[in-house]
């Protein structure tokens, strides 16, 4: 190959290369969105689910679809998911990438994939601009959240913790400790997805992204709702 071919031939190739990275990059969020939507289609399934009523009043969620538990004598957790918060006309926003990391000490061994639902009383827990992380049971007080599909969270459940935890393994739910646990948001999937110059107020702010899998995401948290 001549000098001149070569060299218009490497940046053909750079070009090629950052191309097919960032498709990669945009699958693994793309990916996280579609196991997010099976995490809550999965418990929108389960006889004793997330009550009706509390995901109404509910203002913020978020899923992590597999988060790892483990331990030996001392625990650890690890999890990337997403987190919405619910807009004034009652949809849902735009999906913000979060990552979860925890340790808890105590006896405990081996490692456990755990599906986790987390909803906020107020969506200011996740939309403050102001914070890019934020300790669960530290910043904010964390609960387990009662279960059953009619169980009426005005009349059967006092609402005093800031956070509801579910979490559910094998199709089963799961105690599983939240207390302790870091949520931050994910800078390098929110850029990967949506551009370096988009920030996370923005995109709880609106439900401007409309892909199929999203729209069906609000889907079936609205259906959750009735």
């Amino acid at each position: 190959m001549k000098l001149v071919g070569k060299l218009l031939f490497v940046p053909i190739l750079l070009g090629a290369f950052f191309v097919l990275t960032s498709a990669n990059s945009d699958n693994k969020e793309t990916e996280r969105i579609k196991k997010s939507i099976a995490v809550v289609k999965d418990f929108s399934e389960m006889k004793e689910s997330i009550p009706s009523t509390l995901l109404e009043q509910a203002q913020g969620i978020v899923i992590i679809p597999k988060m790892i538990n483990a331990g030996l004598g001392i625990g650890g957790k690890r999890g990337r998911g997403i987190a919405m918060v619910k807009l004034s006309s009652g949809e849902w926003s735009n999906p913000v990438f979060m990552t979860i990391t925890g340790g808890s000490i105590g006896f405990q061994a081996g490692v456990q994939a755990v599906d986790l639902v987390l909803l906020f009383k107020h969506k200011e827990s996740l939309t403050d601009a102001k914070k890019s992380e934020f300790t669960i049971g530290g910043d904010l007080s964390v609960a387990a959240g009662p279960v059953g599909r009619n169980t009426s969270a005005n009349t059967d459940y006092k609402l005093e913790a800031e956070v509801y935890s579910y979490s559910r393994s094998k199709g089963l739910f799961a105690g599983v400790s939240v207390n302790g646990s870091n949520l931050a948001f994910d800078k390098t999937a929110i850029a990967n997805f949506y551009g370096s110059d988009v920030s996370t107020s923005y995109l709880f702010k609106s439900a401007s992204e409309t892909s199929t899998d999203i729209k069906s995401l609000r889907s079936i948290l609205a259906e959750m709702e009735k």
